[in-house]
């Protein structure tokens, strides 16, 4: 590849992304791989797997904040708890998309506990109460059970 030619895919990638995307999959249709822009390429199927490791932290997250203000925030429960137990709904919902990856799934797992403790703070924050578990009350499995609320 010439230095005018990646200087122009390098200035497509820059100004018109949608544009970078549309040339980039027909070259990979026609097998065209001498003209590919393999730099930016790597680095968008790498940042497609960042994206949904955050997206499964980011709801993993709120839906631990979430059980924990179901379970222990007993002041609120009588206001909230309805509330708290959609958004639930809503978490799992979505978690339940992008976990049919074993892969994220297993991720999931492995960052359990350091995001139960992201969400212990994020309820600490929210109730001033000092009152939520040390360590994760709840199973992968408890968590992600769309029938589950904690009493």
């Amino acid at each position: 590849m010439t230095i005018q030619l990646k200087q122009e895919i390098d200035k497509v990638y820059e100004e018109d992304y949608l544009l970078w995307l549309e040339q980039t999959a027909e070259q990979l249709r026609q097998k065209d791989i001498e003209n590919l822009d393999w730099e930016h390429l790597i680095d968008e199927i790498e940042d497609l797997g960042k994206a949904q490791k955050n997206a499964v932290e980011t709801y993993l997250r709120q839906l631990l904040k979430h059980l924990l203000l179901y379970q222990y925030w007993t002041q609120e429960k009588d206001y909230c708890a309805d509330g708290w137990a959609e958004e639930i709904d809503n978490f799992r919902n979505e978690l339940e998309i992008l976990l049919r990856s074993k892969t994220l799934y297993n991720y999931s797992a492995s960052i359990l506990e350091a995001t139960y403790q992201k969400a212990r703070r994020s309820a600490f924050k929210k109730t001033k109460l000092d009152i939520f578990p040390s360590e994760c009350p709840y199973t992968l499995e408890q968590v992600l059970d769309l029938d589950y609320l904690p009493e």
